[in-house]
């Protein structure tokens, strides 16, 4: 199992798990030995379905996908956690068994809070220092609660994508999106062929040569994950 270890934390600040909260109060939960960072590959797992855990995942480096695989292997793609993004808080705030995988999209580095440490520490510090970190774990529940918020959209979101019943209809819909998340009709979505395939829960064939007649139609340009939405269909 991967040590925990002391480590420069300075990044993990542009985490929104660590609003509000102050280097010198951070510092006391990581001599505490609340937190751990480990490497992963693309496509290495990085908590599966019917694990029992008590970290949350922060993304360093690289981006994570959620995945649900069924008893048939039938894969589908939930979200994608990108750099300075949380994973797995609610499992470790329940102690419920995973439903979802956690995989590495690509290479990454992952550092791992334990909420119950971080718990624990607020209690088990001196007097004179307990209060800035029951402070600082008051916060980074305020702040999980947040998260859980904007990932309910996150997933309410998906849920209108997959709802069309048409390849195209479920196609305008996820780009539409992109588009207003980025904020421009040029943007590059977080996903390859495959994986958006799975994320819109669609064939991908049927998602290749949809894009390919939309592109035809002038309504879209595309190369690989970056796309630019052209002429607005009626």
């Amino acid at each position: 199992m991967e040590e925990y270890v002391n480590f420069k934390i300075e990044n993990s600040f542009k985490s929104p798990i660590f609003n509000g909260i102050e280097s010198k109060e951070l510092k006391k939960l990581e001599e505490s030995l609340c937190i751990r960072k480990k490497n992963f590959e693309k496509n290495q797992i990085i908590f599966s379905a019917g694990d029992l855990v008590d970290e949350i995942g922060i993304v360093l480096r690289g981006s994570v996908n959620i995945e649900n695989v069924d008893l048939w292997g039938n894969k589908s793609i939930l979200s994608n956690v990108a750099k300075g993004q949380v994973f797995a808080e609610s499992y470790a705030l329940s102690r419920e068994p995973m439903l979802v995988d956690a995989v590495a999209a690509e290479p990454s580095e992952i550092m791992f809070l334990n909420i119950n440490r971080v718990m624990k520490a607020s209690t088990d510090l001196g007097s004179t220092e307990q209060s800035g970190a029951a402070n600082c774990s008051t916060r980074i529940i305020s702040n999980l609660l947040n998260i859980a918020v904007h990932k309910n959209i996150t997933l309410s979101n998906r849920i209108f994508c997959t709802t069309p019943k048409t390849v195209r209809a479920r196609l305008l819909m996820y780009l539409s999106g992109q588009s207003l998340k980025n904020k421009s009709t040029d943007f590059t979505i977080p996903f390859n062929r495959q994986q958006m395939a799975d994320y819109l829960n669609l064939d991908r064939s049927a998602l290749s040569k949809e894009l390919c007649k939309m592109r035809d139609e002038g309504l879209i340009e595309f190369r690989k994950n970056h796309f630019i939405l052209k002429n607005h269909p009626l």
